[in-house]
């Protein structure tokens, strides 16, 4: 009975959260398992913290800040990340943010935010750096995708039907794109948001992390695309775990209604 009331209990878990999942067949020396999207990112919890000697240039920085705009976007996409940053090299970052594209300084960005976790595409080479620190570059000044992000929102949240469990990852990955080219038609693709420009950057390089349109994609789904996890969009290849650049864990809320770390 009580092996019953947890596996009802786990299967409205599910339901509840809509995040996308895989069945696992059964193989040699392997059983068959339900591998479920995971959010969990923190040092201890599979991760370490490193410092800025460990980045290339073309590494991935996804990143959180207490702010309130963070805050929504974290809790729109369930996600513990809201930002996405394009690493240059030298000490040096590009992003899209509401004021349009920038380069500034990777102290800046580590100094500002609460939490930065880097990830790597596989197969980037130097004629595939150059290319998108080239363009990347290119692009300071262009002004943000508000629209896009404007649309990226409420799609984010009506695609989760197409994300219930077990469904098939053809049947999801057929409704999510239907969904987005309805919902996502009046996004610009010569603007950019935070993940939108930093796929842009990597399809310019020849080196695409997804086939999907940049539009569709949160910084959520970006991290979704590491290995060992389930990503509602998938990727060419599963993007690799570098390190934690910076982490603070959120604070604790005590029995008398205090906070602490």
């Amino acid at each position: 009975m009580a092996s019953r009331f947890a596996i009802a209990a786990a299967c409205a878990a599910l339901l509840l959260s809509a995040c996308a999942s895989r069945v696992d067949l059964p193989a040699k020396d392997q059983p068959l398992a339900l591998r479920v999207q995971s959010s969990a990112i923190a040092p201890g919890n599979g991760g370490e913290l490193v410092t800025a000697a460990a980045l290339q240039p073309g590494d991935i920085l996804l990143t959180s800040v207490a702010t309130l705009n963070s805050f929504g976007i974290r809790l729109g996409t369930f996600s513990p990340v809201s930002h996405a940053v394009l690493y240059l090299g030298d000490g040096r970052i590009a992003e899209a943010v509401g004021s349009g594209v920038r380069a500034r300084s990777l102290d800046e960005v580590i100094a500002e935010e609460q939490m930065v976790v880097a990830f790597r595409a596989p197969g980037l080479d130097s004629a595939h750096v150059d290319a998108m620190r080239t363009w990347a570059l290119s692009q300071v000044g262009t002004r943000y995708n508000t629209v896009g992000v404007m649309l990226n929102a409420p799609f984010v949240l009506n695609r989760r039907a197409c994300e219930l469990p077990l469904i098939p990852s053809a049947v999801s990955n057929f409704c999510v794109t239907g969904m987005a080219i309805v919902q996502l038609g009046g996004s610009r693709g010569d603007q950019f948001f935070c993940s939108q420009f930093v796929l842009e950057a990597f399809n310019r390089a020849g080196l695409p992390i997804t086939t999907a349109d940049p539009r569709w994609v949160s910084p959520a789904d970006l991290l979704h695309m590491r290995e060992g996890d389930v990503p509602t969009i998938p990727a060419t290849q599963p993007l690799r775990y570098v390190g934690h650049l910076k982490y603070n864990p959120p604070p604790v809320i005590t029995a008398d209604g205090a906070t602490s770390r």
